[in-house]
């Protein structure tokens, strides 16, 4: 079962901004999907864990300028040097990191994060795993990490000449060092002991 679309109309960033507050849509290609309602709170229990072993691991670190972000941050991935106003892509990753600071504005984030993380549940997977997966691949994202907390496992894409490579999947054991920042060590003991 796939998300809810808004309608079949092609959108853009400046639709996006004018729709109510009661209801969040990512745009892909200028399809409205609606976002799943609240997620469970192991989903946020691992989202907040995670974020907190990034932000630290990054914290202090002028040499690699790069900050963390969690949902709800806008990623606006413009095709070319269009407006914001015509932009038909924005997605709200659980958790992003930014390397490149010129990429940061007001409303989020204009153009590739380094490093994503999106936490699977139930009603967003397929989308996470196939819809998402494609983006972040043809928008030139470095890295890319599917958390599977229920099978507790972790899956992830690196930019390789283009494209996203074979994948490695990795248990949610130990620790695991991001490819592309490997001064941010994930302790997964630590992720998950609020997670039953």
């Amino acid at each position: 079962m796939g998300l809810a679309l808004r309608d079949m109309q092609h959108h853009t960033y400046a639709d996006y901004l004018a729709w109510p507050e009661g209801v969040r849509y990512e745009l892909i290609d200028g399809i409205a999907y609606a976002m799943a309602p609240a997620p469970l709170r192991v989903h946020q229990e691992l989202l907040l864990e995670l974020a907190s072993q990034t932000r630290n691991a990054l914290e202090g670190r002028p040499c690699r300028p790069c900050r963390p972000f969690i949902a709800p941050f806008d990623v606006r991935l413009p095709r070319a040097d269009e407006a914001d106003r015509d932009i038909d892509t924005v997605v709200q990753p659980d958790l992003v990191v930014v390397c490149d600071r010129a990429k940061l504005d007001e409303r989020g984030c204009r153009g590739a994060p380094d490093w994503v993380v999106e936490i699977l549940s139930p009603s967003t997977a397929g989308h996470d795993l196939i819809v998402k997966r494609r983006l972040y691949e043809r928008v030139g994202v470095r890295e890319y990490w599917l958390v599977h907390p229920v099978d507790r496992i972790v899956t992830v894409y690196h930019q390789q000449g283009g494209g996203f490579g074979a994948p490695d999947i990795y248990e949610l054991k130990e620790t695991l060092a991001v490819g592309i920042l490997p001064e941010v060590v994930i302790d997964w003991e630590r992720a998950l002991q609020n997670v039953g």
